[in-house]
Formats: C-alpha cells, structure tokens, sequence
C-alpha cells in the first residue's frame, strides 16, 4: 500500500498562530519603551491645538529665473526663516517644507504674531560691509575699539593664530598676505579669515592695543556696544544691530567655525545683495575643492571694485568685508587686490555650504519670493477646547461602536476589541515618535481622522467575522470555517484598505496645511489596520476556535449554527465497489 502524499501546510502560517502574535507583542514593547526612552510619552500637538499662529507660505518664481523653485532654494529659504523665527525668542517653532513650493511656519502660543508675520515671510536685505574690527565672542576686558575705516583697528584684536583659511582665487590674484586670523578666502582676490576663539572667548590683555577714547558720541556708543557684546549669548547675537541702517556702522555676530562666534564693529554698506547678478557654487579644477562664484551687475561691479581696491591697501582684519544677512554676517572674506565684475569665495567649503552661500547671494536673502496661502492664529483657550471637544467625538464613536459589537457579535466582540486595543496603542506610540523624528504634530484634522481610522479598523472584522459565519452557515464546523473564511475575507480587507491608502496618499500630495494632518492620519492607520488584522486579529482567531467556548457553537460566542441558520453538515459520498446483484424475478 503506497504511503499517502505529505500535503502542503496551510498558507499565511495559521498554523502556528503564536509566532504571529509574540511578533506583533514584540513590537508593541519596542514602540512602547522607545516612546518612554526618548521622554516623548504623548504626541506633538499642533497650533491648532496647543494654541500659536501657522503660517502657509507659497513660493513664486522670480523674473528671469523660472527654475527657481527647486529643493535646494527650498531648503534655505527654511534655514533663514529659522533663524529669523528663532530671532524673535521664539522657541519649539517648526519650519518646514509641504510639497514642493510650500513652507508651513508654526509659531507657538506667547509670540507676536503680526511680527512674526513680518519676519518670516519678507525678502530682507543682503549688505557687503568693510570689517573695521572682529574678536572673538565674549565682552571686552577694558579697551574699546576706534571704528575707522583707515586706521588699523583698535580696542579687541582678534586673536593670534596661523592662517589656515580658505583661499580665493583669480585672474588679479596676488598671494595672500600673512593674517593673523583663520577662516575663508575668496578667489579673485578675497580671502575670509575667521577669528580663531581662545579658551575664554575673550582676546588676551597682550593682544589688545592702547586706544585714545573717541569724543563722537555715535562711536562711543558704538564702542560700548562692542565691548559689551556676547555673541555666545543668542539674545545677544540676535539683536546685534538688528536695527542699523545701510548707512550707519554697526555690529554683528558671526559664526565661521561651528560652536564659536564671533563679533565685529562694520562699516557702511557699500555694495547691497541686489548688485549681485549671480552666484553659484562650483567645484575648482584644479584643487577639486567647492568654491562660491560671484558675478555683479554693471553698476555693483564699480561699487565692488571701489571697494576691494581701498580694502586690498588695508592689514588684516580691515582688509575684509563681511557678507551681513539679516544683521548677521554669514561670511567675511578678505581681500587681497581689486576686483570687479568676478569673484569667487574658496576654502574649506563642502558641498551643502557652499550651495547655501551661494543661494544666499544669489537672491540677497531669502532665495525665492512667498506670498502667504494663508494665516490661522489660535488661542490656546481655543485649542484646548477642540482638543477636548474631538476627544468627546472619539469616545462617542468608540463606544457606539463596542455597544454594536457586543450587541451583534457576542463572545467574537472580545477579539475586535482586542484588537481595536492594540490598534490603539500602535498608533498612539508611532504618533508620539513621529514627533520628534519627522516633526509631525497632531492637530485637529488629525484627531479626525483617527476617528475615521475607528471605523475602517472596525470594519476591517466584521468582514472576516461575516465570512466564518458563512462557512458556518453552510454546515461547517468552526476551525474549518475560519481558514476557509480567510483567503475571501483577506482579499476583502486588502483591496479595502487600498482604497483608503490610495485616497489618503493623493489627499496629502494634492493639499496643503492642515489636511495634510488628516491625510497623514488616515494612511497611518489604515497601514496599521492590515498590520494588526494579519498578526493579530486572524491569529487570536485561530486560537480561540480551539477552545470550547467558540468551537462548541454556544449562544454567547456569536457563532452559534441555530441562530446562524447553518445547513446539515455537508458529508461526502462514498464510492462502493461491492458487485451489484441482479433482483429476482
């Protein structure tokens, strides 16, 4: 007798429904110490919840640059509406892109929002302005500086240190002359050396020249000011000659090397951001290093050349001129001959920086022009009260939603309450790591479609649950019924929720603002709602339909044949081989 053929196992693993379950249990653990590891335990609420002013700015192309509105002008004009939010004293504020020429601003509760709304949206002024003098970060020992433009500077000398700055190079290129500071060179002519900090971010005694006090008042002030600045200090730094004039001498901060600053007293703009023509970065073919390259207009080229010629005759640091964005100087190259229409800045740029200052004097400030999609200022008073009003909303549905599945399903309403609970702990653990990670807040649109989610998850069940009944009714017994059930039901439920993903996914692509929040929402759980029907809900399934209660059909498991209307047990015939006897006559 030939021994009968191994059949193949059932599919999808419903064998071994544990497996399935420690795997999902697993990662319910993970999320959930990551979520109390990371000291994030709730989820990022957005203004519209926690109260502020979001601002939806949309870029335009600028005349004559119809490709402007790329990734990269994208990423800094985020960069510098950052600095200018954080500017303010703003903190936790978010700024970030949504779509490709859309920037969405949150400024939290406790911030003026008109000046919020004049920051962050204007194309403020780009300035190259003569260095008179740089030190390190830190207030000054004593002495006060003389801002001359032709006098070498006085009061705080930067300090010593060997010339290891980037270089600039050109057609008029003449060797650098020794400096006594370190930083970026411009090629062309330029070189930006960077004030080397010392330990205490002060100049030392030795390095700080005697200085006759000045009768101007207006320089004694200036003075004072230079001498009580701290760059370290980001009050400080953000306030620095935040409202000096093109035409006045001022200070600023800057920041060449990362994690010190340093503070300079400048001179009156002599060239603005609007001579530029162009400006790009480029990698030099001989040193195969980054480089920025710039290009001026006709009559920004004579302003440059003035200028470079009279700070080329200068010593360091007054042969330099600082790039100054919003009051702050994002670079300051020194000069080393005249130069005209061409320039280029080198040194040890890498690619991202070199892009950024190139971006940044290529458009004077921001590297694209916004207009505001739209403005939306809540109160905190307001917010708390949709925050609580959708929670409401939420509980309600649940609850009528359990009080459904009691009522219809009986002893099956344990598992889809089961799992609605896992459901919800996914979700709520991702959401409130999603915070941090990715900046992704929960704002009131959010909270709906959550609530939306409670449904979909929901019926994601009562499909399976109605096809085990099927079979049931059909005169099967309940562990057949549920394997036979789940290869319809599976397709069912997947085809369902690629619906809702797909039109969760062209919702968030096509909109902007806060629907995104919505869109996001829905997706998120109707990925989670196939996570947990397939390793959770089919395999807690399988197991149940091994105990007793389920599998005897009583009237409390919701599986009961009498009250389903189940047919006969369906009973395969038997072929008799036994010869057939003719009947008498």
């Amino acid at each position: 007798m030939a021994a009968p053929k191994k059949g193949r196992g059932p599919s999808g693993g419903h064998g071994r429904p544990g497996r399935a379950l420690a795997l999902i249990l697993i990662a319910m653990v993970a999320l959930t110490g990551g979520m109390f590891l990371s000291g994030h335990t709730a989820p990022r609420l957005g203004i519209d919840l926690a109260g502020g002013t979001s601002i939806t700015l949309e870029a335009q192309n600028q005349p004559g640059k119809p490709n402007a509105i790329n990734p990269t002008n994208m990423d800094t004009a985020v960069g510098i509406i950052e600095r200018r939010v954080n500017g303010l004293g703003v903190s936790e504020a978010e700024v970030q892109t949504q779509g490709d020429r859309n920037i969405i601003v949150n400024i939290p509760k406790g911030t003026n929002s008109e000046q919020a709304r004049d920051q962050v949206g204007t194309t403020a002024q780009l300035y190259f302005r003569p260095v008179l003098t740089v030190a390190a970060s830190g207030p000054a020992p004593s002495a006060s500086p003389t801002p001359s433009g032709s006098a070498t500077p006085s009061g705080e000398a930067s300090p010593k240190s060997e010339d290891k700055g980037e270089e600039a190079t050109g057609e008029e290129a003449t060797p650098s002359p020794s400096s006594t500071t370190q930083g970026r060179a411009v090629t062309g002519a330029l070189k930006a050396p960077t004030p080397t900090p010392t330990g205490s971010g002060e100049p030392k005694p030795s390095d700080t020249p005697e200085t006759t006090p000045s009768a101007d008042p207006a320089t004694a002030k200036l003075q004072e000011e230079f001498a009580k600045l701290d760059c370290s200090d980001p009050k400080q730094r953000s306030e620095a000659g935040k409202n000096a004039r093109a035409t006045d001498s001022t200070v600023a901060c800057g920041s060449n090397v990362p994690g010190s600053y340093e503070k300079y007293i400048l001179g009156p703009a002599e060239v603005s951001g609007s001579d530029v023509d162009d400006a790009k970065a480029a990698i030099d073919q001989q040193t195969g290093e980054w480089i920025v390259s710039m290009e001026f207009t006709s009559a920004g080229a004579k302003k440059f050349q003035t200028i470079t010629g009279r700070l080329s005759q200068q010593q360091p640091p007054m042969n330099q001129f600082a790039i100054v964005l919003d009051s702050e100087v994002v670079s300051a190259p020194s000069v080393r001959t005249a130069l005209s229409k061409n320039a280029q800045i080198s040194g040890s740029f890498t690619q991202q920086s070199a892009e950024e200052l190139g971006n940044i004097l290529s458009y004077g400030a921001l590297p694209l022009t916004f207009k505001e999609a739209s403005v939306t200022t809540v109160t905190a008073a307001l917010g708390s009260e949709q925050l609580k009003g959708g929670l409401i909303a939420g509980a309600i549905g649940l609850a009528l939603v359990v009080i459904y599945l009691v009522v219809y399903y009986r002893g099956l309403s344990f598992i889809a309450l089961l799992s609605l609970l896992v459901s919800g702990v996914l979700t709520y653990t991702i959401m409130s790591l999603l915070g941090p990670a990715i900046g992704f807040a929960l704002n009131l649109p959010a909270v709906c479609g959550a609530i939306v989610a409670i449904g979909i998850t929901a019926d994601s069940f009562i499909v399976y649950f109605e096809r085990v009944r099927d079979e049931i009714r059909e005169g099967r017994t309940l562990r057949p019924a549920i394997e036979r059930a789940w290869p319809r039901a599976r397709r069912t439920i997947l085809v369902s929720d690629f619906v809702s993903f797909l039109a969760a996914a062209v919702l968030f692509v096509v909109t902007v603002g806060k629907v995104q929040g919505f869109a996001f929402t829905l997706g998120l759980t109707t990925l989670l709602d196939v996570v947990v029907v397939f390793f959770f809900t089919k395999p807690l399934m399988t197991l149940m339909g091994r105990t007793k209660f389920f599998s005897s059909g009583g009237a409390w498991s919701g599986l009961d044949p009498k009250r389903l209307g189940a047919q006969p047990p369906l009973r395969r015939s038997r072929r008799v081989n036994a010869p057939i006897e003719p009947k008498e006559a």
